[in-house]
């Protein structure tokens, strides 16, 4: 499985930006997917998830309430819509791809996008 995340750029606080993970290779399995992300100097942290057919959806609390995450299975395409962004939240956004959700969650995914920056200013 191959992971290609995109949509980051460099956005002034209160605005909204839309990553995009787009999945290729094994297509036959139903991948839970997963958004993580790394600020400088800080681990990588969960952001948010979302079941393999979207009727399970988790977010981070403090993205919660402005980070949706949604997923088009026919373009094998997840998305992390982001408003209300703040400087906090700038980081190196990854998406994950993995066939146990709680796995998935706990950063413990089979399968890692290469990342995509953003840079929210204030």
């Amino acid at each position: 499985v191959q992971l290609q995340a995109s949509g980051g750029g460099l956005v002034q606080a209160g605005d909204s930006l839309t990553l995009s993970c787009a999945r290729s290779g094994r297509t036959f399995v139903n991948w839970h997917m997963g958004w993580f992300r790394q600020a400088p100097g800080k681990e990588r942290e969960f952001v948010g998830a979302v079941s393999w057919n979207g009727d399970s959806l988790y977010y981070a609390d403090s993205v919660k309430g402005r980070f949706t995450i949604s997923r088009d299975n026919a373009k094998n395409t997840v998305y992390l819509h982001m408003n209300s962004l703040k400087s906090e939240d700038t980081a190196v956004y990854y998406c994950a791809a993995g066939t146990s959700y709680p796995r998935l969650v706990k950063g413990e995914s089979a399968y890692w996008g290469q990342g995509t920056q953003v840079t929210v200013s204030s």
